[in-house]
C-alpha cells in the first residue's frame, strides 16, 4: 500500500506539470524536458480474478408411472396429481415431516371451541402466492367461496369430469368469515374429528385467487400456490416442470428445478434411474427390488404403507348381491401366493377396509384363507354350483403406490376364479379413462380398486370407500349397509379418541363380513432414489411433502 501511495503522488505531480505546461503564457518558454526521478517506485498491478463460472442448475427429476389428470387440489383425487400438487401448494395445516400428524401450515396456530364445531385459524403473515398475490384471510375466503358457493362463477362442481374431496373435507361447513386480515373462523354443523388432518391433505392446498380470476377453470392446468415450487410448464404425458420458490416460508428449496417425468413402463423407469436420467422413482416394481438393492449407486426406501388394494364387486347386481358369492370369491384367491410371487413379499394380506398399522384396526379380524372347496360350497348354496360368467372387470395397467404390479394382480385373480367356474374378461383402460368409468354412477362391473391414506385417519378409508354417502365416487361397489353407515357417522362426530377406536373396530368386522370386494393386500410404501439425493423423506400418505428439504450432492 505504501508503494502504491508513492506512485499515486508521482503521477499527480506529472499530471500537474503537464497541465501547467499547457497553460497560456505571455512569453514563450523553451519546451520542458520531462524527467523521471530515479527513485520512483514501480507499481505492481493488482490482479482481478475472473468472475466465477455460473453455477450449474440443480435439477431434480422424479419419474411418475402416469400423467396427472388435473392440478387444482379441489378438482382431483388421484395420486399422480397429488404427487405434483403437494410440491406446489400448502394447506392451512401441514403434516410434520415423515408423518401424518398435522402441524402448522399456512395457519401458524388455531383454537377449537369446546363443542368441537368452531375453528379459529391465525394465518401466517408475509406469505405470497407464486404470482405475487398476498396470502391472507381474503385469500382463504376466496378459496372457500369457489368450493362452497354455488353462485360463484368458478364453483368447482360446475366442471365436468372432476373428482373432488370437497365434500369430504368441507361438507360440514356452515359459516366462514374473517375476523381480521390474518384470522379466519370456520364453523361446522357438527364436530368432525378428522378436520385438522384433512386440511393438510394435498387435496386442500389453497389456490391464488388472482389465478382463479385469470384462468377460471383452467387453473386445473395453471396451478398457483404458496408451496416450495412454482409451476412452469406441463407437456401432457411427458413432463411437468417446476422451479424453486426461493421465498418459500418454510425455507428455500435445495434444488433449482423439480421435474416430474412420465415414464409408464417400470423397466424403463429403472433404467433411467441407473443411467442418472432421473433421481427418484415414485412407484417401484417389486420385481426390481433386488436389483436396486444390489446397486451401490441406488437406494431403496421402504416403510409400512397406509394402503389397501382390492377388486370391487357390483353389489347391486346378481349374483354379487348375495354375500355368499362375494365371500366365495374371497376364498377362491390365494392372496399369500400373490404377495410372495407378484409383490416379492412387500405386502401383507388384507382382511378388512383399512391398513393394520392404522389406529382403530381390529387385529381379531382374520383375512379370508385360500380355500377353493369352501368357495365352491358357498357358490352352490347361492345357486351357482357350476360357477357363472362375471362379465368384464375394469382394469388399469400402470403401477400404483397401493398396487405396484398394476394389471398383473387382476390377471392372477382371473386364473384363480376359473378354478371355481367363474369367468371374467379384463378390460384395460388408460388411467384417466379408468377413473371416469370406475367412478361413474352407471358403473356395474367388477373393477380394480385401491386407496392410499390421505390424512392418517381411519375415516379416510372406511367412510370414503364403504359409506353409502360416498356412492359412486368413493364407494364404487355401490354397497349399502345401514348398520355400518350409522357406526361410521358416529365415529366422524365423536371427539373422544377411545370411543372412535371402538367404533372403527366394529366397522372392521362388518366390512370383512360384507366382503364387497376381493380383498388382496396392503403394500409397503416404497421409493427408489439415486445415492446423491439427500433429505428425501418417505411420508405415510405417499405424497411428496417437504420437497424443499431435498438436495443433490455432487
Amino acid at each position: 500500500m505504501l508503494h502504491y501511495a508513492k506512485f499515486v503522488l508521482v503521477m499527480c505531480l506529472l499530471v500537474s506539470i503537464a497541465v501547467t505546461s499547457c497553460a497560456p503564457a505571455a512569453t514563450p518558454a523553451p519546451e520542458a524536458t520531462p524527467t523521471t526521478p530515479a527513485a520512483a517506485p514501480t507499481a505492481t498491478p493488482t490482479e482481478v480474478p475472473p468472475p466465477p463460472p455460473p453455477e450449474e442448475e440443480k435439477i431434480l427429476v422424479v419419474a411418475l408411472g402416469a400423467d396427472p389428470t388435473f392440478l387444482d387440489p379441489e378438482s382431483v383425487m388421484n395420486n399422480e396429481s397429488g404427487f405434483v400438487m403437494s410440491t406446489i401448494f400448502d394447506g392451512l395445516t401441514y403434516y410434520e415431516p415423515g408423518t401424518s400428524v398435522p402441524g402448522p401450515g399456512l395457519a401458524e396456530s388455531w383454537e377449537v371451541s369446546e363443542d368441537g364445531k368452531e375453528y379459529t385459524f391465525h394465518l401466517r403473515q408475509g406469505v405470497k402466492f407464486h404470482d405475487g398475490t398476498p396470502f391472507n384471510a381474503d385469500a382463504v375466503l376466496a378459496e372457500m367461496d369457489r368450493i362452497l358457493d354455488e353462485a360463484h362463477p368458478y364453483y368447482i362442481h360446475k366442471q365436468e369430469g372432476i373428482h373432488s374431496f370437497a365434500n369430504f373435507t368441507w361438507g360440514l361447513v356452515t359459516e366462514y368469515k374473517k375476523t381480521d386480515d390474518y384470522t379466519v373462523k370456520i364453523t361446522l354443523s357438527e364436530p368432525h374429528a378428522p378436520f385438522l388432518a384433512s386440511l393438510a391433505m394435498a387435496w386442500t392446498g389453497i389456490m391464488s385467487p388472482a389465478a382463479v380470476e385469470e384462468y377460471g377453470f383452467d387453473v386445473n392446468y395453471n396451478p398457483v400456490g404458496t408451496g416450495p415450487f412454482k409451476f412452469v410448464e406441463w407437456v401432457r404425458n411427458d413432463h411437468i416442470t417446476l422451479e424453486a420458490n426461493k421465498d418459500y416460508w418454510g425455507g428455500a428449496p435445495g434444488v433449482d428445478k423439480l421435474i416430474f417425468r412420465v415414464v409408464p413402463e417400470p423397466s424403463v423407469r429403472l433404467l433411467k434411474l441407473e443411467e442418472e436420467e432421473i433421481h427418484i422413482m415414485a412407484d417401484v416394481n417389486p420385481e426390481d427390488y433386488a436389483r436396486i438393492k444390489s446397486n451401490p449407486d441406488l437406494v431403496l426406501l421402504e416403510q409400512p404403507g397406509l394402503t389397501i388394494n382390492f377388486l370391487g364387486m357390483p353389489t347391486e347386481l346378481k349374483p354379487f348381491d348375495d354375500v355368499r358369492v362375494r365371500q366365495a370369491l374371497n376364498y377362491a384367491v390365494d392372496k399369500e401366493e400373490i404377495n410372495e410371487f407378484l409383490y416379492k413379499g412387500a405386502a401383507v394380506t388384507m382382511a378388512t377396509g383399512m391398513p393394520p398399522i392404522l389406529w382403530g384396526y381390529d387385529d381379531s379380524v382374520e383375512p379370508y384363507p385360500y380355500d377353493p372347496e369352501k368357495a365352491k360350497e358357498l357358490l352352490a348354496e347361492a345357486g351357482y354350483p357350476d360357477g357363472f360368467d362375471a362379465g368384464t372387470m375394469l382394469c388399469y395397467e400402470n403401477p400404483r403406490g397401493y398396487n405396484p404390479v398394476g394389471i398383473k394382480v387382476s390377471e392372477a385373480v382371473q386364473e384363480y376364479l376359473k378354478d371355481i367356474g367363474v369367468t371374467v374378461e379384463l378390460q384395460a383402460l388408460e388411467w384417466g379413462a379408468f377413473l371416469d368409468a370406475m367412478r361413474s354412477p352407471d358403473q356395474r362391473q367388477m373393477h380394480m380398486r385401491g386407496w392410499s391414506g390421505d390424512n392418517g385417519d381411519p375415516d379416510n378409508f372406511l367412510w370414503e370407500l364403504f359409506s353409502s354417502d360416498t356412492i359412486p365416487i368413493g364407494n364404487s361397489s355401490h354397497h349399502t349397509n345401514p348398520e355400518l353407515d350409522q357406526i361410521l357417522r358416529q365415529a366422524r362426530v365423536t371427539t373422544d379418541f377411545d370411543t372412535r377406536v371402538e367404533l372403527y373396530k366394529q366397522a372392521c368386522r362388518i366390512i370383512h363380513d360384507d366382503a364387497t370386494g376381493i380383498f388382496i393386500n396392503h403394500t409397503l410404501h416404497v421409493r427408489a432414489t439415486r445415492k446423491e439425493v439427500k433429505g428425501f423423506l418417505l411420508n405415510p400418505l405417499q405424497m411428496f411433502f417437504h420437497m424443499h428439504l431435498v438436495s443433490l450432492e455432487d
